[in-house]
């Protein structure tokens, strides 16, 4: 079931490279990646979900409320992280050319199927 709606957002999106769903300990549960792409995006996964972490430590220290989603852009590669549960994210990898607005459009609209079917 993940792989289908990870295909779903990456192919959607002019410039996707890969996705995967993984627990905050560094896990994975499933990964898609483009056939034409050659991402390590469970090692990428598993770098950012440090960060990911850190991230709502620090939202809820400062009491800003619950992050929900994380993007980071560096000049190969764009990540976006939208937290699924308490326990796991949802991890796109993005080209440089990629259409990053839509990207997270089919993220946020399709993160709900992804928690549903962690439970």
């Amino acid at each position: 079931m993940f792989k289908e709606i990870l295909e779903e957002i990456v192919d959607g999106v002019d410039g996707g490279l890969a996705g995967l769903v993984m627990g905050y300990d560094g896990i994975p549960l499933d990964n898609y990646v483009a056939s034409d792409r050659e991402v390590e995006i469970d090692t990428v996964g598993m770098e950012f979900s440090q960060i990911l972490q850190n991230i709502r430590t620090a939202a809820e220290m400062l009491e800003v409320g619950t992050a929900s989603e994380v993007a980071v852009r560096a000049e190969r590669l764009t990540m976006i992280l939208r937290l699924l549960t308490d326990d796991y994210f949802v991890a796109i990898a993005l080209g440089p050319e990629a259409n990053v607005g839509k990207a997270r459009f089919l993220v946020r609209t399709r993160a709900h199927k992804l928690a549903e079917a962690l439970s």
